[in-house]
């Protein structure tokens, strides 16, 4: 872990609870709403088969879980978790606007539970698909949150892995550090101003946690194979996937 980002259990857990009732809107304004393309890419490209159900680790609040219900058309059970109380009802209640009446009626269920990606509590071997939306760099030992989502995946199942990463275009890498380092914490603290910082803490960690092969290699340390990873909208964010053997 890094001795200048603080990613301790407790430290990001408040920090999210305080921006959660910010932070849909926030992800949409500072991404120009290209946040919605990533998840949608990631759905077309790690896509659901049969009825094996899914876990999403790190949900929020859910956005990348109620995509992966979706693209089930209801037939497909749907796990999520996160450690901060404060996303999961807000995760709750876009299920109840969105999905409720449907679930209702029979649908596959679509689930939001309180859980450290790092002590997953599920046996071996049970999803289809284990995916991580921006959220594994938040995890304050990534191998060891690796390795959980590996674990509970079934062999010949898919780990996905969508994160922030840097540009790698020298001239819009610059300006994109600069618009990560200056910009976005100040737009970001005034709309959701917290006593962590997140805003600051958000280019910090993304500077600091590997991407592109590095990651994809620390994936393959984990025990995934034939680990993929694609750039996306000039390499702000990366979709990074991984088979169980």
């Amino acid at each position: 872990m890094s001795a200048t980002v603080d990613k301790s259990e407790a430290r990001v857990r408040q920090m999210f609870g305080e921006i959660s009732g910010r932070y849909d809107l926030m992800n949409h304004v500072l991404s120009g709403g290209v946040d919605y393309y990533w998840r949608w890419r990631t759905i077309r490209m790690v896509a659901p088969q049969g009825t094996t159900p899914i876990l999403d680790v790190c949900t929020g609040t859910g956005d990348l879980a109620l995509a992966y219900w979706k693209a089930g058309q209801g037939k497909i059970p749907v796990m999520a978790t996160d450690f901060t109380p404060e996303m999961l009802r807000l995760a709750e209640g876009k299920l109840d606007k969105q999905w409720g009446k449907q679930i209702a009626e029979g649908a596959a269920p679509l689930t939001f539970l309180e859980a450290d990606t790092q002590h997953l509590p599920f046996e071996d071997d049970r999803f289809q698909i284990v995916s991580v939306a921006f959220g594994l760099r938040n995890v304050t030992n990534t191998e060891l949150g690796l390795n959980e989502m590996i674990r509970v995946c079934q062999p010949g199942g898919r780990v996905a892995v969508l994160e922030f990463s840097m540009p790698t275009n020298p001239l819009f890498n610059v300006i994109y550090r600069n618009y990560f380092k200056y910009v976005l914490p100040r737009i970001g603290q005034l709309f959701a101003k917290n006593k962590q910082s997140a805003y600051n803490y958000l280019p910090a960690s993304v500077s600091e946690f590997p991407y592109g092969k590095a990651l994809a290699d620390k994936m393959e340390a984990c025990g995934l194979t034939n680990v993929t990873w694609t750039p996306l909208t000039f390499g702000i964010a990366t979709l990074y996937v991984g088979q169980k053997p």
